[in-house]
């Protein structure tokens, strides 16, 4: 069974995340990110974000302890939506 979206194809997130991750990374807050991980598990883990960036058109946070997670694969920052919670 599919869930109806290819998984692979990047989808960009609101502008208005972008502010929300930015103010994160400058204050080095400690969140609470909810996310897919590429087997498609859900993870929750509490860390600051390190980075976003951009790498072949798709985008990217790395958390402090080195996870690096695609944008579109984090469901939730601090209980707020962020992508693919619909």
């Amino acid at each position: 069974m599919t869930s109806g979206h290819a998984s692979n194809a990047y989808r960009p997130v609101r502008c208005e995340v972008h502010s929300l991750l930015r103010e994160y990374l400058t204050s080095s807050k400690l969140a609470e990110i909810v996310y897919r991980d590429d087997a498609g598990q859900v993870c929750t883990t509490h860390d600051i974000i390190r980075d976003l960036f951009s790498r072949a058109g798709q985008e990217f946070v790395f958390l402090g302890r080195g996870n690096m997670v695609r944008l579109d694969h984090v469901l939730t920052l601090d209980g707020r939506a962020v992508a693919g919670a619909n």
